[in-house]
């Protein structure tokens, strides 16, 4: 196999949570463009957009909606996207959500919110998927991390919290599914333009101390997180597990 084949995904089914705009959409067009069969999650938005582009491409896409802040949520999402497309090879975690406030008054039930959605759905994701892909003896999973994995932020604590938990959950399945030819790795995207990072945008003093800092000297957009996602769902990275990819623009390094 050549090695431009080895980034080839036909044949493939892959599930993106959060897929209906952002770093998901793109994400799950990327995949698709790579070969893949993509099932699209949305929760509020419907998914139905992005899975219509790709099936514009000529690649089969179905949309589904799930609440994965609900404690079942994660479960009726797998179930249906099995039924109607078969297993997942490839599970991209990126659905998630943010809350802003001073940790001294942080409201507990939306810190409880917030792990739901982006730690213990995406634990829940892992597990499921994780059963089927080791009877077969291979699969692919991608976590969304953050550079909060590793910095702690300002009035985010559920959100570091929760990030933190993705990185060492990534790399705590790493380890035991490896020797089964299950690759489980993160990405952890810096500074992008999406919907949770809007206020950022907006706050000129934040915005301009944001962008001092990146080396690259801009946001990221969306179809910068494609190249990366395609390599950790193919076979190009067979070798790579309980890796935290960060696509950043450089800001970790400064």
């Amino acid at each position: 196999m050549s090695i431009l084949d080895q980034f080839r995904l036909d044949g493939k089914v892959a599930l993106v949570t959060g897929s209906a705009s952002g770093l998901g959409a793109a994400i799950a067009v990327a995949l698709a463009e790579a070969g893949a069969s993509v099932a699209c999650h949305g929760n509020r938005r419907s998914a139905h957009e992005t899975s219509e582009r790709i099936r514009t491409m000529g690649r089969e896409s179905k949309s589904f909606a799930a609440d994965l802040g609900k404690h079942n949520g994660a479960e009726s999402l797998y179930e249906a996207v099995s039924a109607a497309m078969g297993a997942p090879d490839i599970l991209v975690n990126n659905a998630g959500m943010i809350y802003r406030e001073p940790a001294e008054h942080y409201d507990v039930q939306a810190w409880m919110t917030v792990l739901q959605v982006n730690l213990t759905s995406v634990f829940r994701l892992c597990q499921l998927a994780g059963r089927s892909m080791l009877e077969r003896q291979r699969g692919k999973i991608i976590n969304i991390a953050s550079l909060l994995s590793f910095q702690g932020g300002i009035r985010v604590p559920a959100y570091a919290a929760s990030k933190g938990g993705v990185a060492q959950l990534t790399k705590a399945l790493a380890n035991e599914w490896g020797q089964r030819n299950v690759q489980v790795n993160a990405i952890a995207p810096g500074y992008f333009r999406t919907d949770n990072t809007s206020s950022l945008q907006k706050d000129e003093i934040r915005n301009r101390q944001i962008l001092e800092r990146i080396p690259a000297g801009r946001w990221g957009e969306p179809e910068d997180m494609a190249g990366a996602a395609v390599f950790l769902a193919s076979a190009a990275s067979n070798y790579i597990t309980g890796e935290v990819l960060v696509v950043d623009g450089g800001w970790m390094s400064r």
